[in-house]
Order: C-alpha cells, then sequence, then structure tokens
C-alpha cells in the first residue's frame, strides 16, 4: 500500500493520492479504478436523485398525515430519524455498486475505443491490468450487492419472520422498476455511436433514481411530483455531462464518437442556460406539487446561483477547467438536499 499510485498504475483523469492507494492493497487498485472508487463523484450524482425523491416523499407523507389530523404535525426526531438514516444509507451503497457496475459495463463495452482515447487509455482494461474475464466477474459481484441493497429496500425485517406476510409486503412495484432501470444501462455505451444526444440516454438512466426512490418511500406514485424531478434530473445530467464531453472533443471527433458536446461547440452556454433553466422550473414544479415551504426554495434558488456560477465560468477549450465545473455539481446536489431535509425537519 501506498500514498498515491506509481505512474504505470494510475489513469490519467483520477487523483494520484485517492484512498484507495492508501487503503487497498496494490492489487486490487486496478479494480477500484474500474469502479471509478477513486472518482466519487460519480456515485453522487448517481445518488442524488434518490435522496432528493425520498425526502420529498416524506414531506408529501408528512402533509397528508397533517390533512388528516386537521393540524400541523411535527416530525419526531427519535422515531423518523433511524428509518430515513437508514434508508439513506441503502441508497447509498446501493449508487456505489451500481455506479461500479454500470463503470464496468460500459469499459467491457468501450475498451477498444477508450485505447484511441488520450484521457481513457491509461484505465485498467485497455492498459491490461484487468482481463475482460476479471472484469465481468467483477461486474456480476457488485450487480449481486446492488441486488441485496434493493432487496433490503423493497422489505422490511419485521416481516422476515414468515416467507407469506413478507412477500405481501414486498415492494413489488419499486423492485420491478428499478430493474427495469438496467434496460437503458445497457443501451447507454451504444448511444454515443448512433446519436449525437448520449447524455440524454445517461439522463434517462442517471435520474431514475427520482423515480426509485419516490415509490420506495411511498410504495405508489399517485403525484406527478416524481415526474417533475424526473425531468428536471435529465435536463440536469444533459448539462453537467456536457461539461465533462468537452474534455475529450477532440478525440472524439477522430474515432467518430458522438456528444452534446460535440453538437453544442461554441453554443454551449447558451444550451446550459436553457437546460439548466428547465432543471430548476421542473424542480420548482415538483416543490410545488408536493406543497413544500420556503427552506426548499431556499435551497433552490442557492442551487440557481451554482448553476449560474458554473455557466460564467466555462471553458469549454480548458480541460482543467471543465472537469472541476463538472465536479461541482456534487456541491449542487448537496444544496437542494440540505434545503429539502430542512423543509422536512422544520
Amino acid at each position: 500500500m501506498s500514498d498515491s499510485a506509481p505512474a504505470a498504475n494510475r489513469v490519467a483523469d483520477a487523483l494520484p493520492n485517492s484512498w484507495v492507494y492508501r487503503l487497498l492493497p496494490d492489487r486490487f487498485w486496478p479494480y477500484a479504478q474500474l469502479a471509478r472508487w477513486d472518482r466519487p463523484i460519480g456515485w453522487w450524482l448517481l445518488l442524488w436523485p434518490c435522496w432528493w425523491s425520498v425526502v420529498l416523499s416524506e414531506i408529501l407523507t408528512s402533509q397528508k398525515m397533517s390533512v388528516e389530523a386537521g393540524q400541523t404535525l411535527q416530525v419526531d426526531l427519535v422515531v423518523f430519524l433511524p428509518g430515513m438514516i437508514w434508508t439513506l444509507v441503502l441508497f447509498m451503497i446501493g449508487a456505489i455498486a451500481m455506479r461500479g457496475a454500470g463503470c464496468t459495463y460500459n469499459d467491457l463495452v468501450d475498451k477498444n475505443l477508450d485505447a484511441n482515447v488520450e484521457r481513457t487509455a491509461s484505465r485498467p482494461i485497455p492498459s491490461g491490468r484487468v482481463t475482460v474475464n476479471g472484469a465481468q466477474i467483477f461486474l456480476l459481484a457488485q450487480a449481486l450487492i446492488g441486488f441485496l441493497v434493493l432487496v433490503l429496500l423493497c422489505g422490511d425485517p419485521q416481516y422476515w419472520q414468515g416467507p407469506a406476510g413478507f412477500l405481501l409486503w414486498f415492494n413489488w412495484g419499486g423492485f420491478f422498476l428499478a430493474i427495469s432501470s438496467l434496460a437503458i444501462v445497457a443501451l447507454y455505451p451504444f448511444a454515443k455511436r448512433v446519436t449525437n444526444w448520449p447524455q440524454f440516454v445517461l439522463g434517462l438512466a442517471f435520474s431514475w433514481g427520482a423515480l426509485v426512490g419516490w415509490i420506495i418511500g411511498e410504495r405508489v406514485i399517485s403525484s406527478p411530483a416524481p415526474f417533475f424531478l424526473y425531468a428536471g434530473c435529465i435536463l440536469w445530467v444533459i448539462g453537467y455531462d456536457t461539461i465533462y464531453a468537452h474534455q475529450d472533443k477532440e478525440d472524439d471527433a477522430l474515432i467518430g464518437v458522438r456528444s452534446t458536446a460535440r453538437l453544442f461547440g461554441e453554443k454551449t452556454k447558451l444550451a446550459l442556460i436553457i437546460l439548466y433553466s428547465g432543471t430548476l422550473a421542473f424542480f420548482a414544479a415538483a416543490f410545488s406539487v408536493v406543497g413544500t415551504g420556503w427552506p426548499a426554495y431556499a435551497g433552490l434558488a442557492i442551487g440557481c446561483g451554482h448553476m449560474i456560477w458554473q455557466i460564467l465560468s466555462l471553458d469549454i477549450d480548458d480541460a482543467d477547467n471543465c472537469l472541476r465545473l463538472f465536479k461541482s455539481n456534487g456541491h449542487f446536489g448537496w444544496i437542494v438536499f440540505v434545503g429539502l431535509a430542512l423543509d422536512l425537519f422544520l
């Protein structure tokens, strides 16, 4: 183990001093890189729609309970927090596992393309540090962890005493909705070969948690709120991944890979204004349907400021600038989440 990875074991666009190199034995480094454990921003971006949706559904539940009781009800933190934290932690573990599985699958499909792009040629498969068979086994292991997390999210330990009661209570809607996202994930690596909008396909996949988080909490989708949230997340993903894709636009043009970065070109800032405005509008619609209070809208307003900063700061010809702004969307996720959490608890 070491504080940083030797040059031969590094991935070009990853930090050389990640926790991976401090805590894991050397032989596990390539697999950690394959799952992008050294780049946590990916699983955070996958996680945010899940967490937003979970909290938003809880706000709606509290609104309904208040209406039924005829008065405003306060959340009992002692009773409520353990269950909420457990749900959020499970979603985090699932996001890490499934993001890693998705990256592994993507690298298996793109191994020949990655070998011809400067930023990706050092990834574990094209560099030969992980075999195709090893990557496939690792993919299955991560998918199994994601499956077990989903079972825990859709079930309840109190019903495990008898299989009949558990199966009747089991959230089959949430289970099959989550599983269905795998079809979109499977299509994504091929989208860049046939359409200028692969970021839209990525948005469909990365935003799916907005629907899953809701149905895990509510068991049914009886409100348009999660669909508004889902639509807003799709536009957000297209926006931030367009920024990310500007790092590879020259190589992509040479090997025939398509992207919204190449499509928008010099009009990227205008496209981001439209995409991010749509994101905020759909989020505001979701909040309005649920009936959130001022903390949620305050978070959205601060998030708007963050998006404006991204657009003003963007230099599409500076790869380091694009990567920094892409990563900053993790901050946007925290801003919106804190606003919703404060709305729920206050």
